[in-house]
């Protein structure tokens, strides 16, 4: 037997058909240790140690999957490590960068250029603008467009700062929460069978409720300081008619919504087992058709486009690195939730669960969202969704409210601090290569407090 066949018997042996799934009444908490140490990497380093995880922010992640792996091969062998491995990358990890990937494709292929001047008029549409296009191509996508013009808009004004912070909130957050297409913790969500519409139809009237007030409470604060700024010096970005570059990628967003869409209605009962690891032939389809719509943006796409949006592979590959690893060491940490009150985490249970069994949805609200804050909103979703069940069905049903909470929690409070969501730190890093001096990370949590944390804990109140 050639090795290429052995290879291929060792990925069917029955012994490893059910060695992706782990028994959490079985596993201590010193399993997490790993997951928590990444994202405690994500949350310090670059406040304590920038330069250094710049340059070596991978390493750091490999050498925490490496402590998890490495220990779980000796205690369950080596099969059930690779059918742990092979499931976090079939099941969540490809799927999720790759919508990222042909999101930010696509999105870096429309370029807005030309001179605007940042009245409040006009930086609130832009941020209205934004806000509406984050759940159509996502928040790094959206951001990552519109970031720049805005910059410009506002080059000539003395207080300018005000408007990436509301933009981070908006645009880079709370946007995003209509699809699953918008915020990364919805599309797990997705992944995990929860409909497309459902999302777009439970989040609609929070979404709105914050956006409307935001944009009012920015409308106000923006007012008083152009009024505050007086005549404003010249502005040193050169006049130059508005245009839009790159229009052809349009479609090309539109064909990814399409082909997340086919993913969801089109159930062929198709699907190839690996390792135990079912792959659905419509979630293999969606997937390539991603992949080649984001091969064929960067064909049709003009060179100067892109150069004029900075375009660059920086950011996805942050994102790659930082994910492969948050996905492989979460594993015993979903299984433990699963395990309920067998499992060593049964005091957080009991936290979000009444004496009846009942889910308290406001518990699920705030922690899935102060840990989403301080940590990153997307494997927070995912554990907060296992701990509610994990079943897609009854979260859409019976437990509608709690799933309203975690995705809420997860979506909204990703804003509250730089680390929350990704596009965050980008926004800020753009900002400071353009010179504007932004909020450090302890003066971004006093805007997004005082601003923030009053109307979370109305729409707290409202809702749950």
């Amino acid at each position: 037997m050639t090795r290429l066949s052995s290879c291929i018997a060792l990925l069917l042996l029955p012994s490893l058909a059910q060695a992706a799934s782990l028994d959490g009444t079985s596993l201590s908490l010193a399993w997490g240790l790993p997951f928590a140490g990444i994202l405690l990497s994500i949350a310090l380093f670059p406040i304590f140690a920038p330069g250094f995880w710049h340059h070596h922010f991978g390493k750091i992640t490999a050498l925490w999957t490496a402590l998890f792996l490495l220990p779980f091969a000796v205690s369950f062998g080596a099969g059930t490590m690779a059918a742990l491995v092979v499931h976090a990358l079939l099941a969540e990890f490809i799927p999720f960068v790759v919508l990222l990937f042909a999101l930010y494709t696509v999105s870096g292929g429309i370029l807005v250029w030309g001179s605007l001047h940042g009245s409040p008029a006009l930086n609130t549409g832009l941020l209205a603008l934004g806000t509406l296009l984050a759940s159509i191509m996502g928040t790094t996508g959206a951001a990552m467009l519109l970031i720049r013009p805005l910059i410009k808009a506002n080059d000539n004004r003395p207080h300018n700062v005000h408007v990436l912070v509301f933009f981070i909130f908006l645009v880079a957050n709370i946007g995003g929460g209509l699809t699953p297409l918008g915020d990364p913790p919805l599309f797990l969500g997705f992944l995990n069978g929860v409909d497309f519409f459902w999302t777009l139809q439970r989040m609609a009237l929070p979404v709105a409720l914050l956006v409307a007030v935001l944009l009012a409470g920015f409308y106000a604060l923006d007012s008083y300081f152009y009024r505050k700024e007086g005549v404003l010096p010249h502005d040193r970005t050169p006049d130059a008619a508005v245009k839009l570059y790159g229009l052809r990628n349009v479609p090309l967003l539109l064909a990814i919504i399409a082909a997340v869409l086919l993913s969801g209605f089109w159930q062929p009962g198709i699907r190839f087992d690996i390792m135990g690891t079912p792959l659905a032939l419509q979630n293999l389809l969606r997937d390539l058709l991603l992949l080649a719509i984001a091969a064929i943006s960067l064909w049709i796409t003009p060179r100067q486009v892109r150069a004029g949006n900075e375009f660059n592979w920086a950011p996805m590959l942050e994102v790659g690195k930082l994910f492969a690893g948050i996905f492989i060491t979460i594993a015993p940490v979903i299984a433990i939730l699963q395990a309920g009150q067998h499992g060593q985490l049964a005091p957080l249970v009991q936290l979000v669960t009444g004496s009846d069994g009942a889910p308290r949805n406001g518990m699920y609200f705030w922690m899935t969202g102060l840990l989403s804050a301080f940590l990153d909103n997307a494997p927070t979703y995912l554990v907060f969704f296992n701990l509610a069940s994990g079943d897609a069905v009854q979260l859409m049903g019976a437990q509608a409210q709690t799933l309203l909470a975690v995705s809420m929690g997860a979506v909204f409070m990703g804003a509250l601090s730089y680390i929350g969501n990704a596009p965050n730190f980008m926004v800020k890093a753009i900002a400071e290569q353009r010179g504007i001096v932004m909020p450090g990370f302890f003066g971004y949590l006093l805007w997004s407090g005082c601003i923030l944390l009053p109307l979370f804990l109305l729409l707290g109140w409202l809702l749950f």
